[in-house]
């Protein structure tokens, strides 16, 4: 990656990295997302287990995703670990630093469109991006979600003109889809109108808040409902309000319900 982070990673945090130089008992490697920092990783940390011959786990050039264990800023001296990153701790890390790399192709093309150096594109447009937006991946999302404020952010307007038209051509937002059988039934007369009226209120009530619910009608008494979001996180988040209020309206109004994945 062109841009690297300065500093010291934090504790219990992912990071990937390169291994340089693999010795009887440990491994070092070099972070590849921080500024000339390298870690340390002892034999007891690379596998559960006995280890007979350390090489049949890592070789020097391998990438590999590991966590943070301790950081020692006087000596800058980073512990790290392999076994206790989970798998799919690991193919998560791997997706984003992938994203992360794409996102810096659409900064190259944006130095190449203006015809200026990709450093001073980082300097006057990326390291702007990721300081807000935490990744450039991020910035990129918000942008093409048309919710990404750049007026408040020190960049030329020309910077700005093309950096949304290369955004918009090249980030495709990703999608993540969750969903339930959602089950609503009532005894009283009124019961169906009472049903329809909860469902109208949830469908609003997501819309408000930016959640994108889908609701099918199965068969009484059941309702296919899915949520949409970007990322799983946030997916699991909306779930959960749109459900928790469902469940609400429903015991006011004396529906039955019940809600299963």
């Amino acid at each position: 990656m062109f841009y690297k982070k300065k500093g010291l990673p934090d504790d219990a945090e992912l990071v990937i990295c390169t291994v340089k130089k693999v010795l009887p008992h440990s491994v070092f490697v070099s972070i590849d997302e921080y500024e000339n920092l390298e870690g340390m990783m002892h034999i007891s940390e690379v596998s559960p287990g006995r280890i007979r011959n350390i090489r049949d786990f890592v070789i020097e050039g391998k990438k590999l995703v590991c966590k943070v264990l301790k950081v020692n800023p006087e000596k800058n001296h980073v512990d790290l670990s392999l076994r206790r990153v989970t798998l799919i701790q690991k193919n998560k890390k791997n997706e984003v630093y992938k994203q992360e790399e794409k996102a810096e192709k659409i900064l190259e093309s944006l130095a190449k469109n203006l015809k200026k150096d990709v450093k001073e594109i980082y300097e006057k447009v990326g390291n702007q991006l990721m300081a807000k937006y935490g990744s450039l991946t991020e910035a990129f999302y918000s942008i093409v979600k048309d919710k990404a404020n750049l007026d408040s952010l020190n960049i030329p307007q020309e910077y700005k003109t093309e950096l949304k038209k290369i955004a918009n051509e090249k980030i495709t937002i990703p999608e993540v889809k969750i969903s339930g059988v959602l089950i609503l039934k009532s005894e009283n007369g009124n019961g169906i109108e009472k049903i329809k009226d909860i469902l109208i209120e949830s469908k609003k009530n997501a819309e408000k808040k930016g959640y994108f619910l889908n609701l099918k009608y199965l068969s009484a008494p059941s309702y296919r409902l899915e949520v949409v979001s970007s990322d799983f996180k946030n997916a699991e988040r909306a779930l959960k309000e749109i459900i928790d209020e469902i469940s609400s309206d429903s015991i006011k109004e004396n529906v039955f319900f019940e809600f299963k994945r």
